[in-house]
């Protein structure tokens, strides 16, 4: 019996111990993503539907960035910082729900384009080129469809849409809203998928193979774990990726977009953005198309081809004298 207690006691207190060593590396985590946050130089205005936070990179003609499920300004900093290295300048701001951008009654894509419009009035520009990458092309499609004058060109990345013809999406039940908003406030709980489920979590989250991954170089590999990390700390997305997952953006007749319109993706994505981005180019006259063959909701190993091209783009519809010319 005394040998029983001991052993019990002792597997107790290993159990104390690796819970209490598992916390310490989520705190250490979850520490480094608020620093990580803090650490870009942050603005915010205010607009007609309240607060907007913004971050800026990069010297240069100037681009909107409309960041995608998960993100914030920091990841459309991010995501767009190959073009920031091509001589862009980058204003990355969030969306609403997202950090520093409470959300309003009105979430629509046609209110978050609205307030894309008080943002560059406040820093004096009249016009831009917008990108909108996966659940951000909604808002950048509208903002393309209600403001053409201030839209001098629009370029979606995989772009996350609703497409015609397809069926919608089933509506939660108010149990599935309960546990689907529970985990998307739990910091703790998004820290055990991606650390213990990476592989899961890049294939469900990211949409993107995990194999395709693995035989990617290091510096790939490397960027996409950060792409998981930096979705950390879940909780202050909570309510944008709230927003995105239950949609609720309006009808957006694409084929109303007459500005200069280039749309790309992935036969790969497992959000299937290549329908999306085929359906834009279909509708919209004299868009372009660009499918890869793979690469996934994040584009491995496409990324210099894709910012070179996107680049070159931008320059031919506005001429700018960009991209070492």
């Amino acid at each position: 019996m005394k040998i029983t207690r001991w052993v019990f006691a002792a597997l107790l207190a290993v159990a104390v111990i690796g819970a209490g060593t598992l916390y310490a590396r989520y705190q250490a985590a979850l520490v480094e993503a608020q620093q990580r946050l803090a650490a870009f130089a942050v603005e915010q205005v205010q607009t007609r539907s309240g607060p907007l936070a913004y971050a800026e990179a990069g010297d240069g003609p100037p681009v909107l960035m409309i960041h995608g499920s998960g993100g914030g300004y920091d990841q459309g900093l991010s995501m767009a910082g190959p073009l920031a290295e091509r001589g862009y300048k980058i204003i990355s701001p969030s969306r609403f729900g997202y950090p520093g951008s409470p959300a309003p009654e009105d979430r629509s894509a046609n209110a978050q384009a609205d307030v894309f419009v008080d943002l560059l009035d406040a820093l004096g520009l009249d016009q831009v080129a917008v990108i909108g990458g996966s659940a951000g092309a909604r808002s950048a499609l509208a903002f393309a469809i209600r403001h053409p004058e201030r839209c001098a060109a629009l370029i979606l990345i995989v772009p996350a849409l609703d497409v015609p013809g397809f069926p919608p999406v089933e509506p939660w039940s108010p149990l599935q809203e309960r546990l689907v908003k529970a985990a998307l406030r739990s910091d703790f709980l998004f820290w055990l998928a991606i650390e213990f489920m990476p592989d899961r979590m890049t294939r469900l989250v990211l949409a993107t193979d995990p194999a395709l991954v693995a035989a990617a170089g290091p510096a790939e590999q490397a960027r996409v774990a950060r792409i998981r990390r930096s979705i950390l700390p879940v909780s202050a997305r909570a309510e944008g990726l709230w927003a995105d997952t239950v949609g609720g953006y309006g009808d957006l007749d694409v084929r109303r977009i007459a500005v200069p319109t280039l749309a790309i993706s992935a036969e790969d994505d497992f959000f299937d953005t290549a329908t999306s981005a085929r359906h834009i180019a279909a509708m919209v006259d004299g868009a372009e198309l660009i499918v890869y063959p793979d690469g996934g909701h994040i584009w491995i190993d496409r990324g210099e081809e894709m910012f070179d091209t996107i680049a070159a783009f931008i320059d031919r519809i506005a001429g700018n004298p960009t991209n070492g010319q």
